[in-house]
């Protein structure tokens, strides 16, 4: 790639920044930066360096915006935030932060080099993006220029494809094009965003946005996913800008036939031109998803959901479903999610169990005038409600809970009651249950003597010794 970018700034290849960053070569450029790649001498690592031209210097906004991106970027702890380590200015007054190397490919090479992406991938993506933009607007932070461009896919540890999301806070100047116009670019004098992927209220107003223009672009961005083109397309600004603000967009399953009906409802409702008719909330959009992402996504929308909740942006929107919606007592909602089964719950899913469990031994021999106790077994795991979302690693086990329990003579004066059966537990709640109020003592019924008989040693009954289970388990 030409240096000329690089030179703009006064830093060449070989240059030591700050003492500490060897200057490589230049890895991308736009209307107001430039990225560079680095190494770092004293950790003997890669990083990327991002600066801004020297014709942005006299532009106010611009160098404002810079330094915003560094702390969004900061401040967001999120695996697919790209991370910002350190900020720094020229000698020449330019400002520059230090990010890291990111190795991949942005969304928008991806989709055109390779087409249209599978639903299961394409929605990953989606919803690793919405896990970075919920603790964004957990923050008080829209990104308003969200685009496939923005999203870069790297390869993990793992083998997995991860996105990581880019360019918090700064606009990039139009370019030209075949058409004259390079209408996915930001210009930062003109309009504040891309205006491909913008919203009908930042299309009027820059300023009069909120967290739901970022679901627009959400929708937008998956449309294209999925169908390799944007819903909304024109030669020139002012005419995309008509269709995006009064024009219906193409529908999904005109470009995608197979498209399951569900998910083109979801994408349609991002891109409601009236905002209070989208998602509320990034969380919601994700559950909406949930079914059409591959399961090891279900983590990423159990701490989206958590994330927004948490915020308090939760209110007003559809409500949460109760898995994923904080306990009243403010515990962790999900421990099991994260390979670990909570003692709390564990324990009192044993103990009602058991209490359960006594009162049918009640009922099944109280004719014998004995109450024994039914030996403990291993309570069924909580079971996630039909449609709820199920953590990513496998729940585990509930230890076994047992008891110590004596059999003890009733009064042979006093028949026992049947208490009434409980009801079942509701399938979306702990398995908690509580044990009936013990029925009065009915009134005694005089009855008539019979002779006495003395009993053949076949016919007296003989009290079963005491049983006593072992409680070795531990919760």
């Amino acid at each position: 790639m030409n240096d000329a970018p690089i030179a703009e700034t006064g830093v060449r290849e070989g240059d030591i920044l700050a003492g500490k960053y060897r200057i490589d070569k230049v890895l991308g450029e736009g209307g107001m930066g430039v990225v560079v790649a680095a190494h770092h001498i004293d950790l003997d690592e890669k990083v990327a360096i991002k600066f801004l031209l020297p014709e942005a210097l006299h532009n106010r906004e611009a160098v404002a915006r810079f330094a915003r991106e560094a702390r969004a970027a900061v401040k967001i702890k999120s695996e697919h935030v790209v991370r910002v380590s350190d900020v720094g200015t020229l000698e020449n007054g330019a400002p520059y932060m230090v990010m890291e190397f990111l190795e991949g490919w942005d969304l928008h090479d991806l989709v055109r080099r390779t087409g249209p992406l599978p639903i299961e991938q394409a929605v990953e993506f989606i919803l690793q993006t919405c896990e970075a933009i919920a603790d964004a607007h957990g923050l008080g932070i829209v990104h308003r220029d969200l685009k496939p461009a923005n999203l870069f896919c790297i390869r993990r540890s793992d083998g997995l494809l991860a996105i990581k999301v880019l360019d918090f806070g700064i606009s990039k100047m139009i370019g030209t094009s075949a058409t004259g116009h390079d209408l996915g670019m930001t210009k930062t004098t003109a309009v504040m965003g891309s205006p491909l992927y913008m919203s009908p209220e930042q299309l009027r107003s820059a300023k009069d946005v909120d967290t739901r223009t970022d679901i627009w672009a959400i929708g937008v961005i998956l449309y294209e996913l999925l169908t390799g083109r944007v819903p909304f397309a024109a030669d020139t600004i002012p005419e995309l800008s008509v269709k995006i603000v009064t024009e219906p967009p193409v529908p999904l399953r005109e470009r995608l036939p197979d498209v399951p009906p569900d998910l083109e409802q979801v994408i349609m409702r991002c891109l409601e031109k009236d905002r209070n008719d989208r998602y509320a909330n990034v969380a919601d959009l994700a559950i909406a998803l949930a079914k059409f992402g591959p399961k090891r996504s279900r983590a990423s929308i159990e701490k989206i959901s958590r994330v927004i909740h948490h915020a308090g942006l939760a209110t007003g929107g559809p409500a949460l479903l109760p898995s994923l919606s904080p306990p009243k007592d403010s515990r962790p909602p999900t421990l099991a999610s994260w390979g670990q089964t909570s003692r709390s719950l564990a324990a009192v899913g044993g103990r009602a169990w058991l209490l359960t469990g006594g009162l049918v031994a009640v009922l099944a021999i109280a004719g014998a005038g004995f109450v024994l106790g039914r030996r403990g077994s291993a309570p069924a795991p909580v079971a996630t409600p039909a449609g709820l979302v199920a953590p990513v690693a496998p729940a585990a086990v509930a230890p076994t809970a047992t008891a110590n329990v004596t059999a003890e003579p009733a009064p042979a004066s006093a028949p026992t009651s049947a208490p009434s059966a409980a009801a079942e537990p509701d399938a979306g709640a702990p398995v908690v249950a509580v044990p009936a109020k013990p029925a009065a003592p009915a009134a005694p019924t005089k009855v008539k003597k019979a002779a006495a008989k003395p009993a053949t040693a076949a016919e007296k009954p003989t009290a079963p010794a005491p049983k006593r289970d072992d409680l070795g388990g531990r919760l």
